[in-house]
């Protein structure tokens, strides 16, 4: 009975006990007369003859009471589940083996012919899709990223440092180094420096810039064959509706696509120095972010049409409506920034008030506030906005039309003078109290740029 009880206390424990003895010799049955009984054998031990099966294994017991027909229609009882268990057995080792073999062989195989088991599905790309992607692969190189650096003095230690103060974009121009961007990524900077697309870094200096169309020119010495121009197109056959892709570093995420159409031409917008309108800008929404500054806009065919320069956004992020200084603008400056490192633009010399003053005063045209006797205005003859020995308002001469184009407002002057050239000279038709008088003016450069 010991063995028994370590028997179900066992790992064993789910296996039945089928038949048992005691260390007793069993109590034998009378037979009946005039049969023959075979002598039993006496046990060779004291233990008890056990056979343990699964307890779902165990056949059940024919009982000794039923009928010797139904034993004998009865098929005989074969232990089938034993063999279907070892066949489990063996199917389980020979797949563990398999898998061992299969192991060990990719572990020790060189790696090329492992390659073999994998198998890739090639990505399919819709045509847009794939002119997207050459489009950006191809102009990539082109564009730069500028870090405009400031100097800063320690409070405490009183040490001079260079810190960034703002970043940008930009793009190759030509092989000889110059990269253009905007006036306004660079305005303050103690240094400049220009990261390629293959990050290498190089000091830039500053070839010229034009603040009144925020535009300028860098130059960096870099070896030409690290240099890629980007294509430049035309942007007076634009129309509205066309795509549109934007390369740029917005929030200092260095080469960033994004795509749009053009949402309107014509627009204008002032130059974030001088307050100066530029005109014939192109409106993208395509997203534009900080950071964007100074990087191209392109055509679908990858070329140059404008430089993403300003967004339209209460919060200073995109809000759809980006716009872009036409190339056919850039490409004029540009030239003249590389061969004399400045604009010659042409200037009346004068100060006018604010447009909505000459509003109040129910007049249309530009009012003279100063007019430098040294300037172009002052020389010809236009008389400034004063007052009188009793403190009155003595107004001006109103600018009405200019070589015969009228003009409303100060952005109608400043388009019609930048289609005037310096030593040119124009007719100014000016409203002198009640009545109006046409004076010759010949037109001057800026003062700082003579």
């Amino acid at each position: 009975m010991a063995l028994a009880t370590a028997l179900a206390s066992s790992p064993l424990s789910s296996l039945v006990l089928l038949s048992s003895s005691s260390s007793k010799s069993p109590v034998s049955s009378p037979s009946p007369p005039g049969s023959y009984s075979p002598p039993r054998p006496k046990p060779s031990s004291s233990l008890p003859r056990l056979l343990l099966l699964p307890k779902t294994l165990a056949p059940p017991l024919p009982s000794p009471s039923s009928s010797p027909t139904l034993r004998n229609l009865l098929p005989p009882v074969v232990p089938k589940p034993i063999k279907g268990a070892l066949s489990s057995a063996l199917d389980s080792l020979f797949v563990l083996i398999a898998s061992l073999s299969l192991s060990a062989a990719l572990f020790l195989a060189d790696p090329g012919a492992a390659s073999a088991f994998v198998v890739t599905t090639p990505r399919k790309l819709q045509a847009d899709e794939l002119a997207t992607v050459r489009l950006f692969q191809e102009n990539t190189p082109s564009v730069v990223y500028i870090t405009n650096l400031a100097v800063r003095q320690d409070a405490f230690t009183l040490d001079v440092l260079e810190v960034p103060q703002g970043s940008g974009s930009g793009f190759v121009w030509d092989k000889n180094g110059h990269i253009v961007t905007n006036y306004h990524v660079i305005r303050g900077a103690s240094d400049l420096r220009v990261t390629l697309a293959d990050q290498s870094t190089y000091e830039a200096k500053v070839v010229g810039y034009d603040q009144d169309k925020d535009v300028a020119v860098l130059r960096i010495k870099a070896a030409k064959d690290k240099l890629r121009p980007i294509p430049v197109g035309v942007s007076a056959d634009l129309l509205v509706g066309q795509k549109v892709y934007a390369i740029g570093n917005p929030f200092g995420l260095d080469h960033t696509l994004t795509t749009g159409v053009i949402s309107g031409l014509r627009r204008e917008i002032s130059s974030a120095a001088t307050g100066r309108p530029i005109q014939d800008v192109i409106q993208t929404d395509a997203a534009i972010n900080p950071g964007n500054s100074g990087g191209p806009l392109l055509d679908s065919s990858g070329r140059l049409i404008g430089i993403n320069t300003a967004i339209y956004s209460p919060s200073g992020a995109s809000s759809g409506v980006g716009f872009s200084i036409p190339v056919d603008t850039v490409s004029g400056i540009v030239e003249q920034l590389v061969k004399f490192g400045k604009v010659t633009r042409p200037i009346l010399g004068i100060k006018f008030a604010p447009d909505q003053s000459v509003e109040q005063l129910g007049v249309s045209g530009v009012l003279v506030l100063d007019a430098p006797p040294n300037g172009p205005a002052g020389k010809a003859g236009l008389l400034p906005t004063k007052r009188d020995a009793y403190g009155r308002l003595i107004l001006g001469d109103i600018i009405t039309s200019v070589n015969g184009k009228k003009v409303t407002n100060g952005s109608d002057l400043y388009r019609i003078l930048d289609q005037c050239k310096v030593g040119e000279t124009v007719i100014i038709e000016v409203l002198r109290g009640d009545h109006k008088e046409k004076i010759p003016v010949v037109l001057e450069p800026k003062p700082d740029e003579s």
